[in-house]
């Protein structure tokens, strides 16, 4: 049994437990495929030889929080020096709508 398969095994009793697996999970997840998606485009791995002096590589990260069903996560967005990598991501800074509103808007 791997890690995931025990600590879901645990947290099949306390429902509370469950969603904060759920949610390192899919923050691991989304984190590993924003890095992979980096990797592809600019054609070689992280400290990879072949990556030196090739004009662009990796520049850090910016960090955004989500909020998801299962709780808020972390999403760790690679950046490269010359600033032509854009990953789909959600929008900046955007606040949560409030439904109720929402509908009172199109009422009137």
């Amino acid at each position: 049994m791997n890690d995931f398969t025990k600590d879901f095994a645990q947290a099949l009793f306390n429902p509370d437990k469950i969603n904060d697996l759920l949610r390192k999970e899919l923050q691991q997840a989304i984190n590993n495929l924003l890095e992979a998606e980096l990797t592809a485009f600019l054609g070689y791995d992280p400290y990879a030889r072949n990556g030196w002096n090739t004009g662009n590589s990796r520049n850090g990260a910016y960090f955004r929080k989500v909020d998801t069903q299962y709780g808020p996560i972390e999403v760790s967005g690679p950046r490269d020096c010359n600033g032509h990598f854009h990953q789909h991501r959600p929008p900046d800074y955007k606040q949560p709508s409030d439904v109720v509103e929402e509908q009172n808007i199109t009422l009137h």
